[in-house]
């Protein structure tokens, strides 16, 4: 690694606080390099809140936390009647300010957590019916009830977005991607672009995110080319379920506001990591947060088959790596066939990838083709007729026992790959227990990604539903309070998106109220107690 030199290290510290210096009212000093301990005493960097990863997820939660707020329209009417009392009951309330627990009793919809659903039928009224409803929400800012918090991405805000294939088009509506206050097709009429259909460009998207944060006015929070090592928690009190008990040794370590009270923010994380900066050197940084929200998405560890010969060079795990293989020529005129084994919507795309460059495809896969779980079964024809293809291929050209692979795309269902081998050999073993060995010229393994918790003790695999398993977006996400979206495992923590489960876009905004509320009464209890006095106590909140 290349670190840079303690001088221009303060530059990324001053970026920091060149914003939030003013309003937390303090002076601090360059963050110490990584290398060097960090003492209780020091005048660090504290913040309310810090929010790792700059997707949809990160964008959506800043702009809750930038004191934008969701109120009911006053011609708005919901299509469902029992949800539209409920509303005006509190039409004066923002919806950050109203019981979300009460909110979304007894709504339905296509995620597991009552808010994300709640948030999605306010902003899509009953999408999931084919309808086109306008949000009944409207949106005021409201700078009193600003927090304080930095995001923190790898690349421009957008995320994943920014390094997804720019030639397939997105599962979800054009409408369905967008976030609060800025409606996708208002972006692309200011932008002069032709949106020809409902589904749009992954890239399409990217830029919507990037251009969404700077017309908010959200752009001082975030910090691009920044990447986690270590988030840790600096205590933990005596019981670690009774949020109340606080390690006073260092928890006194409080920032220092104007009128010479105590604000009572505790250092209860410690964020470590480094920016990259435009000569490819390493800036250290080293800052502590009250809480920590994870906003990191899904696609930063592609799922392997765990088999032998996976870690052959000519054995792939993602569409980038297909797509640039395409464009380098490197397929050109093989007579072997690809290998693609998986059978969602990235093994779909793969094999368009593949069949539309003239690339015989052998699709390896180990469900039944009349699984019903399967995707494709799952949307309309009418609106995806690309995928319906692929699975139209699925079901006709599959191998039979004593036939040859179809010219142009063969299919294995209920396969499991045994092994790769070196010389570009492929075991397939079949449900029956039939084993196959067949050619192949490259093979793309596709079977969906996890998310890389590195940066937490343990990996994270103490947060999860399955205790000391590894989190997966479906079969094992971080465990939450369904309301507030703070980890039940680990108190201040909070996470949203496809780590709790939500991997649309619709639904994860939902995340972004529930913390964004969580926070905001907290914040409320300690204006509470400074006014009443009390400059150094507990925070008085669970």
């Amino acid at each position: 690694r290349s670190y840079s030199s303690p001088e221009t290290e303060g530059h990324l510290l001053n970026s920091f606080v060149q914003y939030f210096g003013d309003s937390l009212g303090r002076k601090v000093k360059r963050m110490p390099l990584i290398e060097e301990t960090v003492l209780p005493g020091d005048t660090l960097l504290t913040l309310p809140v810090v929010i790792i990863g700059n997707g949809p997820s990160g964008i959506c939660l800043s702009y809750l936390l930038s004191g934008y707020r969701p109120y009911l329209s006053p011609e708005a009417i919901h299509p469902n009647p029992i949800l539209h009392t409920k509303l005006e009951e509190a039409r004066h309330l923002s919806i950050v300010d109203q019981d979300l627990e009460y909110l979304s009793e007894g709504l339905e919809g296509r995620s597991s957590n009552p808010v994300a659903v709640l948030f999605d039928t306010l902003l899509h009224p009953d999408a999931d019916f084919g309808y086109d409803y306008p949000p009944v929400l409207h949106w005021k800012l409201e700078q009193h009830n600003y927090i304080p918090h930095i995001v923190l991405g790898k690349g421009p805000p957008g995320g994943a977005w920014h390094s997804m294939e720019g030639c397939m088009l997105t599962i979800s509506f054009g409408d369905w991607m967008e976030l609060p206050g800025l409606t996708f097709k208002e972006w692309a009429a200011s932008k002069r672009r032709n949106i020809k259909s409902d589904r749009v460009l992954p890239e399409e998207i990217a830029r919507y995110y990037k251009h969404y944060v700077k017309v908010m006015g959200l752009q001082k929070n975030f910090r691009d080319n920044v990447y986690i090592t270590s988030v840790s928690r600096l205590y933990r009190g005596k019981d670690d379920e009774d949020r109340s008990q606080i390690n006073e040794n260092i928890s006194a370590q409080h920032l220092e506001v104007e009128d010479g009270q105590k604000s009572l923010i505790k250092r209860n994380w410690e964020v470590r990591g480094y920016q990259q900066a435009t000569d490819g050197s390493h800036v250290p940084f080293c800052l502590f947060a009250e809480n920590v929200a994870l906003a990191t998405g899904s696609f930063d560890s592609p799922a392997r088959l765990q088999v032998e010969g996976e870690d052959f060079p000519f054995v792939l795990h993602s569409m980038s790596d297909f797509g640039a293989a395409i464009s380098k020529g490197k397929l050109r005129g093989k007579a072997d066939p690809v290998l693609i084994v998986g059978a969602g919507l990235s093994a779909a795309d793969a094999v368009l990838c593949a069949y539309n460059n003239n690339i015989p495809v052998i699709h390896v896969f180990r469900r039944r083709v009349t699984d019903t779980s399967l995707i494709f079964k799952q949307l309309p024809k009418k609106l995806y007729p690309e995928y319906h293809k692929v699975y139209h291929m699925m079901c006709t050209q599959s191998h039979s026992g004593d036939s040859n692979l179809h010219s142009a795309y063969t299919s294995f269902p209920e396969h499991n790959v045994l092994s790769f081998k070196p010389e570009m050999k492929c075991v397939l073993q079949s449900a029956s227990g039939l084993k196959k060995i067949l050619k192949f010229s490259v093979a793309l393994v596709l079977i969906g990604s996890h998310p890389n918790l590195f940066f937490l003790k343990d990996q994270g695999h103490s947060i999860g539903h399955h205790s000391n398993q590894p989190i997966t977006c479906k079969g094992n996400p971080i465990e939450i309070d369904p309301y507030t979206y703070e980890c039940t495992k680990e108190a201040n923590l909070f996470a949203l998106g496809p780590l709790v489960g939500d991997n649309f876009v619709r639904f994860l905004k939902g995340g972004a109220l529930g913390i964004a509320r969580c926070l905001a009464i907290r914040q409320k209890k300690k204006h509470e107690l400074l006014e009443g006095g009390d400059g150094g106590g507990g925070d008085g909140v669970p």
